[in-house]
């Protein structure tokens, strides 16, 4: 097995230097995370005052994008019809997809899943 060790710098009042280039990965895999500010700086051992300032230095230098929360799905409670099949409760997801409920029973097997969507991917180490 072969492991690196990365020596980071600190300056005069013990604080660790974190190099540029480690903290666009860390910004880059924030973005793909779908975690909070808080629970990410807390995963890779940076405080959080310190991360959201990358986070927010990175968002002044570009133009203004959404946070990774913004691309997790919505959800909005609303009161229809018990579904039929000539009229069904269509629920539209992101990139067009559509999910079409005919019955009643399918409702409980749609919110797991949409739950699941919510979820955040964990990234599998490469291999």
């Amino acid at each position: 097995m072969n492991t690196t060790s990365l020596v980071l710098k600190q300056d005069r009042r013990g604080r660790v230097r974190t190099p540029a280039a480690r903290r666009e990965e860390l910004l880059a895999e924030f973005a793909r995370s779908g975690l909070s500010g808080a629970r990410f700086a807390a995963m890779v051992g940076v405080h959080y005052q310190t991360f959201m300032g990358w986070v927010h230095q990175q968002r002044q230098g570009t133009e203004p994008r959404l946070s990774p929360a913004a691309d997790r799905p919505r959800f909005a409670e609303a009161v229809v019809a018990a579904p039929s099949p000539r009229h069904p409760v269509i629920i539209e997801l992101a990139a067009g997809v559509k999910l079409e409920l005919h019955h009643a029973g399918q409702v409980p097997l749609a919110c797991e899943l949409l739950k699941a969507l919510a979820r955040p991917c964990l990234a599998l180490p490469a291999v």
